[in-house]
């Protein structure tokens, strides 16, 4: 018989299913809660008596214990994602190129995707100010000290099949859209920065969150349509959705649009280090209202269409979608928060399972190099992607990846129904997790 492990009632998010049945328990900073029906006794012979069945505690229910969804709500919900309308934001974050951070295009780029949010009605729109001194591209005669590289460490693991080449393009030459390669055609300079979210603020607990991210800055002098255009379409379909006037959620819901994640996850660092010791703060006192609710999960979206497979001897990929092609759920094996982000991370393939129309999820432990690091070791922790980030886009699965060929054209309906998949399994599990419902 397996028992749960017993948490602190006030430090525990609790995971329910679509008929709100307590199926997990995550709890901060640990805890693991998983109840389990006991084995079926082992065999005896004529004359033993029968055993009595083990007793296990039955889960309780959070309190105040939700009211459960009817059996079509989610449904209901997931089928407002539109894959003409998912297209459509990513067509429009094309419009301003690579968005290469510290460029007037990227600037651009942010004030549109704020006009966006607030169209939807996406309330409590904010941005996070930071500085970057560091530079993408080195221009002749700069003397702007270059961004420290940690020293290489090696592959502790040998790499498997076939690879292609992996890299960033840093010719402007080579995009052969002259009107694209005009857009990008501004050098990167250091200095401030912006980021821009907005927030579903909860009914019922509006002092716990979830964070929705996806980085909006690109560069490889193409339209960074896949990385990230594809993620952050996302994180604004989902703020569209949830954000409808007869959608209400018990916990409250944050999109947030990095910047600098291609420099080293700079823009969800910065709001780490500002927001994280404000978490859970009431302002003013008894007011009801919480400008940084507690931190009760972490989804990042990065690289969501693109899985045709592995190379072929000659490094070549496919230009059709695989069959095989799925969305990976990644969470970090080592972080501090590694077994709740797990947890997070099977919630999220069962929702795919039951919600998602076309491609399949799966499940891995090697979350790297997106902004959900930035909070790996703070709260639970995953994120969506095309493939997995180190043993397939490491090793050359996505040609695009930075490249001038990231561009709206290069992808076919069958890559950007994969990006759609994502969004309706992130859906359905959020709308889950938060407590939606809709309004009577």
């Amino acid at each position: 018989m397996f028992s749960g492990i017993s948490v602190p009632k006030n430090r525990s998010t609790d995971f329910t299913d679509e008929h709100g049945e307590l199926r997990v328990r995550l709890a901060t900073p640990l805890t693991l809660t998983v109840a389990l029906a006991a084995c079926a006794p082992s065999a005896r012979g004529p004359e033993t008596a029968p055993m009595p069945a083990p007793q296990v505690p039955a889960p309780q229910p959070p309190t105040p214990n939700p009211q459960p969804l009817p059996p079509d709500s989610i449904t209901t919900l997931v089928a407002r994602l539109d894959l003409d309308r998912y297209k459509s934001t990513i067509k429009g974050l094309t419009q301003f190129g690579d968005r290469r951070q510290g460029t007037d295009r990227n600037r651009a780029a942010v004030d549109w995707i704020e006009a966006q949010l607030k169209s939807y009605g996406c309330g409590n729109t904010e941005r996070i100010r930071y500085e970057y001194t560091g530079r993408q591209l080195r221009l002749p005669g700069d003397t702007t000290r270059p961004r420290p590289r940690p020293a290489p460490t090696g592959r502790p693991n040998p790499p498997k099949g076939t690879r292609g080449p992996t890299g960033v393009n840093t010719n402007p030459e080579l995009q052969p859209d002259t009107a694209l390669r005009r857009i990008n055609a501004q050098p990167d300079t250091p200095g401030p920065r912006e980021l821009v979210y907005c927030t579903k603020v909860g009914t019922t607990k509006p002092d716990e969150m979830y964070i929705i991210g996806a980085h909006m800055d690109g560069h490889g002098f193409g339209a960074a349509a896949n990385d990230d255009g594809s993620g952050t379409a996302i994180v604004m379909e989902l703020a569209r959705v949830l954000s409808s006037p007869d959608v209400e959620t018990d916990r409250s819901i944050r999109f947030a649009l990095w910047n600098n994640e291609e420099t080293g996850l700079n823009g969800a660092r910065a709001y780490v280090e500002q927001r994280k010791d404000l978490q859970g703060r009431e302002e003013p006192a008894g007011s009801g209202k919480y400008p940084e609710p507690r931190w009760v999960g972490m989804i990042q979206h990065d690289m969501m269409m693109f899985d045709h497979g592995m190379p072929g001897p000659d490094g070549k990929v496919s230009p059709v979608q695989r069959r095989e092609a799925d969305v990976n759920v990644e969470f970090a094996g080592t972080s501090k928060f590694a077994a709740e982000a797990a947890e997070l991370a099977w919630f999220f393939r069962r929702s795919n399972d039951r919600y998602a129309t076309d491609y399949p999820a799966a499940v891995g432990d090697r979350m790297s190099n997106t902004d959900s690091g930035a909070f790996q070791d703070l709260v639970a922790a995953i994120s969506l992607r095309e493939n997995e980030r180190l043993a397939q886009i490491g090793s050359g699965w996505d040609p695009h990846w930075h490249q001038p060929t990231d561009v709206f054209g290069t992808f076919s309906d069958a890559d950007f129904r994969l990006g759609l998949n994502a969004a309706q399994t992130t859906l359905s599990a959020i709308a889950q997790l938060a407590g939606m419902r809709f309004k009577k």
